[in-house]
């Protein structure tokens, strides 16, 4: 696939070094030339230095004959010309584009084929936020995932001391929870991806992937883990695009507190959220935590715009006895060197958005597409399709199917029915499959798979 992507920060660099090792054809497009010097001495890309939204930058990266363009500026507004002068001059099939601006987000009408034609938007900002909502409703989870509208949820945890299942062999979760149909998709020990069998006997410190019915999840993470009490207080340091929706989308259900540096914006949350407190200061501010009562703290978010700060605002929270500690961090590096230890939660911006843009460029019928443990793996939501002739599953048993190596099958979503993959169950046509690809390098053989062959018309 031919695909130009504009900009060559976070996003486009990450998505730039995901799609080269999936033989891709790639071009990259940015004003900052020393960017785009360091991204093709490490990835196999074309270049071009330029504004992304002219047209003679758009043909100079080839977009006379590009079947995709995503474009992930850093202005909401390059980004929306890009797509409207792609569309106009090349009728390029497929536009992506970041839109960061809730100014725009919320004029629907905006985004149509006789206005902007963006045939995807993608918000980081909202992206972030649901999936930091997410891991607030399963206290302990290290990353928790949606497939099917949200039946199914693939989630990690990491297996403690104590815990029932630890010690024991995998086949021994069903009887254990005899009522609770699940499954354990993948196993990482220590940062090593190990296939688990009915045999494989969970460790402490396993960082295990299961997958369950949305109602089963908590039961699953008691086996592996001490029950941890539900978050109430909530407290987030910056008041930014994350840092607001967040509040926004919680204050109902928590008590929360907001601390942003910014006069000015502190006045705009606190006349824009309705049960928030809202604080002027600075994160890094000791008395000021050890003010707001820290040690009462459920959970720490700090979301402002700056690594360092989120960083040293979290471990002063930590050491003062915050219970859980949740950290937003743009550079990729420091992301490994953070989790784990007094930072709970490590959470990348770019590996949250570069899943929703992996949905719209895998090829076969793919719904829903996850980056896990920081890009080494992905989890995927394919639709099967076709008949036993012309397709490679549908109408074979899943032992019988011939999945690439590192690769399960977690769970089949048939209509409002969820069925763990075990080897006897037979794929139909329609059904969602949840798989798990531990090693990247095979994604096209995944999705070869689920491809309908010629046959079938």
């Amino acid at each position: 696939m031919k695909i130009i992507i504009l900009g060559a920060g976070q996003v486009g660099g990450t998505l730039a070094e995901n799609l080269a090792v999936e033989q891709n054809d790639i071009t990259v497009v940015d004003t900052d030339q020393v960017r785009l010097r360091e991204l093709q001495d490490r990835i196999d890309i074309k270049t071009v230095a330029g504004h992304g939204s002219f047209p003679h930058v758009l043909r100079e990266a080839g977009a006379d004959d590009a079947d995709m363009l995503v474009a992930v500026t850093n202005s909401d507004e390059t980004n929306m010309v890009a797509c409207q002068v792609a569309y106009s001059l090349f009728r390029t099939p497929t536009k992506i584009s970041r839109i960061r601006s809730s100014a725009y987000l919320k004029q629907k009408d905006l985004f149509r084929i006789d206005a902007f034609p963006i045939d995807v938007l993608i918000s980081p900002e909202q992206v972030v936020t649901t999936y930091i909502r997410r891991l607030l409703e399963y206290p302990g989870a290290l990353q928790v995932l949606d497939f099917a509208d949200e039946r199914v949820q693939l989630v990690a945890v990491k297996a403690y001391y104590g815990g029932p299942l630890v010690g024991q062999a995998i086949n021994q979760l069903k009887s254990h929870l005899p009522d609770v149909d699940t499954r354990v998709a993948a196993v990482f020990r220590r940062n090593k991806a190990i296939e688990p069998t009915g045999d494989t006997i969970i460790e402490a410190d396993d960082e295990v992937f299961f997958v369950a019915a949305k109602a089963h999840i908590k039961k699953v993470m008691a086996e592996l883990r001490r029950e941890e009490d539900s978050y109430k207080r909530i407290f987030i340091a910056g008041g930014g695009n994350i840092g607001y929706r967040l509040a926004k989308a919680l204050e109902n259900d928590y008590h929360i507190k907001i601390l942003e540096r910014d006069r000015q914006r502190a006045r705009y949350l606190s006349e824009n959220l309705d049960h928030a407190v809202v604080l002027l200061g600075t994160a890094t501010d000791k008395a000021l935590q050890e003010e707001e009562n820290i040690e009462n703290t459920d959970v720490f978010c700090a979301l402002t715009n700056d690594d360092e700060v989120n960083i040293m605002s979290s471990l002063l929270a930590k050491r003062s006895g915050a219970r859980k500690v949740m950290t937003l961090i743009n550079k990729a590096a420091y992301v490994d060197l953070v989790q784990g230890g007094a930072i709970d939660i490590a959470i990348s911006p770019q590996t949250a958005t570069i899943g929703s843009l992996l949905t719209h460029v895998r090829r076969g019928d793919v719904v829903n597409v996850h980056s896990l443990r920081r890009g080494a793996a992905e989890a995927i939501e394919a639709v099967a399709h076709g008949d036993a002739i012309s397709s490679k599953v549908v109408g074979r048993a899943i032992k019988d199917i011939q999945l690439p190596p590192g690769t399960t099958i977690g769970a089949i979503v048939r209509g409002d029915e969820v069925i763990m993959a075990t080897g006897e169950v037979v794929v139909e046509s329609d059904d969602h499959v949840i798989l798990f690809v531990m090693d990247k390098r095979h994604i096209a053989d995944v999705e070869k798979l689920f491809q309908v062959g010629l046959g079938f018309f």
